[in-house]
């Protein structure tokens, strides 16, 4: 099988082709560079030792969509083409809903044109209601608070909804949590463009020595430590969880909606100080107010992707903090050296 990754030059999309091809898949993928390298391909292609057919452009380009589909003869895509930072979303919404909606429908336009029916979609956990209960599970309350939220949820009810009216459409809606780590190799990672929007390359570019301290955003929240709790994910198993949704669609075509999370959380405190092992030296940080809007814990249920998909996360906060750290100092200004 032929699949098609929108987005496989950027973090996940990268780690994801790297499990494709580990799993025999041919491979071909699409990225503007906006957030991210083509180095990064450059890059899976050392570590894979295959070729990677790669295309610059936009997934705003229909006619382009359809050509790669045509000329690589695509069966399935992977789309992981969206833009991703909370913050910037609120500022500029209309650059959100642009790229993140309309984006799908035009990929789903081309798909359908070339009768590809084949998606998985990254998702996010962004897409349910604050909820007091924990851990999120698939049939929680639904309610984005933010235009990066917002542009997730509008397009997996886009894809219920094509699947309702069209049922040769094969789907999978995979709401991730907090992606984190680096493949074992050191050679790809998480490279953020400007101010990193996450925690851990906040913590990474402290460790380095490009940033001076992390902050910490409240240290009284009624958690283990007072500060907050998420559900990290290790990078590789959340790229493992899209093979496994592949495999599944092709066994058992439909919608299916999975989290991709570990159903436990790490709160800052404990991943700082699993950084600092790590990487052997003390991370400067202060805590400050809190966020608005920031919630105490956030982490998921995964057991509906173990019995869907008999997938689940397998890496531990080391694994996490210690590819994290060997990415980190092996690439201390990420890809931009190689650009």
């Amino acid at each position: 099988m032929t699949v098609l990754v929108t987005g496989g030059a950027g973090y996940i999309g990268s780690h994801t082709l790297i499990e494709l091809l580990r799993n025999n898949y041919r491979i071909v993928a699409i990225d503007n560079l906006c957030n991210s390298s083509a180095e990064a391909i450059r890059r899976v292609e050392q570590i894979t030792g295959k070729l990677v057919p790669f295309y610059q452009g936009d997934i705003l380009d229909k006619s382009l969509l359809i050509d790669v589909i045509k000329t690589h003869s695509v069966e399935s895509v992977v789309h992981f083409a969206g833009l991703k930072a909370v913050g910037e979303s609120v500022a500029k919404p209309l650059k959100y809903y642009q790229n993140n909606v309309s984006g799908v429908l035009v990929l789903l336009e081309a798909m359908a044109e070339t009768e590809v029916f084949n998606l998985v979609f990254s998702s996010s956990a962004a897409v349910y209601q604050e909820s007091p209960v924990q851990p999120l599970k698939e049939d929680f309350p639904l309610g984005a608070t933010t235009p990066y939220g917002q542009s997730k949820l509008m397009v997996e009810n886009i894809l219920a909804d094509l699947y309702q009216a069209d049922q040769r459409w094969n789907i999978a809606r995979l709401r991730y949590f907090n992606p984190v780590g680096a493949h074992e190799s050191g050679l790809i990672g998480e490279d953020p463009n400007d101010i990193p929007n996450n925690l851990m390359p906040f913590i990474s570019q402290v460790a380095i020595g490009k940033r001076e301290q992390l902050s910490i955003f409240g240290n009284d929240y009624p958690t283990v430590d007072g500060t907050g709790v998420r559900d990290y994910i290790h990078v590789v198993d959340l790229a493992v969880g899209h093979v496994k949704a592949l495999e599944k669609l092709a066994q058992a075509p439909g919608l299916l909606t999975c989290n991709l999370g570990t159903g436990k959380g790490v709160s800052v405190l404990e991943m700082l100080k699993a950084y600092e092992v790590a990487c052997g030296m003390t991370i400067a940080h202060q805590f400050v107010e809190r966020r608005a809007g920031d919630i105490a814990e956030y982490y998921g249920d995964p057991s509906l992707a173990k019995a869907l998909l008999g997938w689940e996360a397998t890496h531990t906060l080391h694994d996490i903090v210690t590819s994290s750290w060997k990415w980190q100092s092996q690439n201390p200004n990420g890809y931009s050296s190689n650009d």
